[in-house]
């Protein structure tokens, strides 16, 4: 748990960035909010009420400040099936399981697992959600279904974006964008696509209401897969989303409270009519590009948010959306790992393969926890080959010819068994057999099993066999797993 005065720090150390940055993100939160609740297929009031909920409680309980939380499209497209079959009481419910059983894996403390995902996947998991992010906003940038003046607005928008912090950095330029864009439209009176033409947007508070399900196993066995899969890809982007912010602003956070501050935040929303979320990569981008570093950046973003939709929602509905996607295409070239390219010619080539497997698994799916999966999958397998090089067996023959030690050296394992086992010649008569593991450890039952096959192998040959130099790791494993003492051995080992 952090201090009092370290959370306090958290609320009150860049005030004003945090509100200006804040605004920023409430800004670009609408759209996405409301094109998340038409891909879920609900009302868009379900999706932004869901962004308020999800960034001021994971301001107040979660472990990442400055990071914003919201309704996501990676947890949206989870929920496609269960509303066209129950219904939205299914979702709000499936919601509020989603939050229990991420709170439960937090206070299992099962953050941990992030540091078991390599670098490569990592940069894989940027690269690919920067070109979702871009990709997202073709459909805004379709010369069938927006007129040619968008094209204008969004370059000039990029170009407020680049070039104003060249004067100051006292506002944030997406702000500056957005201002001048809207003026500019309504000033000219020029017909563009606009925030209201999403969907419209609420015009009440939400309330607080319990989802309209009959409390039966049926209904849980409804609600439990989607919601599993909802909880565990959320909290895989957002431990992933945590992890980059970490990064960019060289500080460190809980990845166990932000479990269950993701938890929290969700099992709240489904009690208010919102869906579920998780940490959103790209606002978090903009966010921390606009001076956002602590926790009332993600809180005045739910509030303002709010304030926007429900109060100035006339205002609101009126934004080009020019001036939001000329934002996202920022983030998207700001999040790309643009050295990760020239990087190719350099890392090995199994680090490669595994960003790229990541990236292509990610696009090609809109999945990111496929992607990921397949990327620690990836390096797994990576990194059990390269270990199993690392392995040799040398033997010595003693002056008599009747004696051999056999040198073990390395990491003995599934991924090496096989040339452990061909090192030994099994046919060449002897007396006595010296197995020294000293320069070796033991790490699994394959290995315990390769080493009771070889004892027995050379004793049913007639040989007396000797382990000698096992360290105490290895020398508990194989006390607990090996059999080559114990009576009828080899055909247990044989047996199926």
């Amino acid at each position: 748990m952090i201090s009092f005065a370290t959370y306090r720090q958290q609320w009150l150390g860049h005030v004003r960035g945090d509100l200006l940055s804040g605004l920023v993100v409430a800004l670009a939160l609408i759209p996405e909010a409301i094109a998340f609740s038409i891909i879920a297929g609900v009302d868009p009031k379900v999706g932004l009420y869901a962004s308020f909920s999800i960034a001021v409680v994971t301001a107040i309980a979660g472990g990442r400040p400055g990071m914003i939380s919201a309704a996501t499209a990676a947890t949206a497209v989870l929920m496609v099936t269960l509303v066209r079959d129950h219904g939205l009481q299914y979702l709000l419910a499936a919601t509020v399981l989603a939050g229990l059983i991420q709170i439960a894996l937090g206070l299992l403390k099962l953050g941990f697992v992030m540091r078991y995902v390599s670098r490569s996947v990592m940069t894989g998991f940027v690269n690919a959600l920067a070109i979702l992010i871009f990709l997202a906003q073709l459909p805004e940038l379709d010369p069938r279904a927006v007129p040619p003046l968008t094209y204008l607005l969004v370059a000039a928008g990029l170009a407020i974006i680049y070039l104003f912090p060249r004067l100051t950095r006292a506002v944030p330029s997406p702000l500056v964008t957005i201002i001048v864009l809207t003026a500019l439209t309504l000033g000219l009176g020029l017909d563009v696509r606009t925030v209201g033409d999403m969907g419209a947007l609420p015009d009440t508070l939400p309330v607080f209401l319990i989802p309209d399900i009959p409390l039966t196993f049926e209904t849980l066995r409804i609600i439990l897969p989607p919601a599993t899969a909802v909880a565990v890809v959320g909290l895989l982007e957002s431990l992933m989303t945590q992890t980059l912010v970490d990064e960019l602003t060289d500080t460190r956070s809980s990845r166990n409270q932000e479990c269950i501050g993701q938890g929290l935040a969700n099992a709240a929303t489904g009690f208010i009519g919102g869906m579920a979320g998780c940490a959103m990569i790209g606002q978090s981008m903009i966010n921390v590009k606009s001076g956002g570093r602590g926790r009332l950046s993600c809180f005045v973003a739910g509030v303002f948010l709010l304030i926007l939709v429900v109060g100035l929602g006339d205002v609101v509905s009126r934004i080009p959306m020019a001036a939001l996607v000329a934002i996202m295409i920022m983030v998207s070239i700001g999040t790309f790992s643009w050295s990760s390219l020239k990087a190719l010619r350099t890392h090995p080539r199994s680090s490669s393969v595994v960003m790229l497997a990541t990236v292509a698994t990610v696009v090609w799916t809109h999945n990111l926890a496929l992607g990921v999966l397949v990327g620690v999958l990836l390096s797994g397998i990576f990194f059990a080959a390269k270990i199993a090089q690392l392995f040799a067996v040398s033997s010595e023959l003693s002056a008599c010819g009747r004696a051999r030690t056999y040198r073990v050296e390395g990491q003995l394992f599934y991924g090496s068994v096989e040339d452990f086992m061909a090192a030994f010649d099994f046919r060449e008569p002897l007396e006595r057999v010296t197995i020294d593991v000293s320069r070796a450890h033991i790490w699994d039952i394959s290995s315990v099993q390769a080493l009771d096959m070889a004892v027995l192998k050379f004793r049913r040959e007639g040989a007396e066999v000797r382990i000698v130099g096992m360290n105490e790791a290895s020398e508990t494993l194989v006390d607990r797993l090996a059999l080559h003492d114990r009576p009828g051995a080899l055909d247990r080992l044989t047996a199926h």
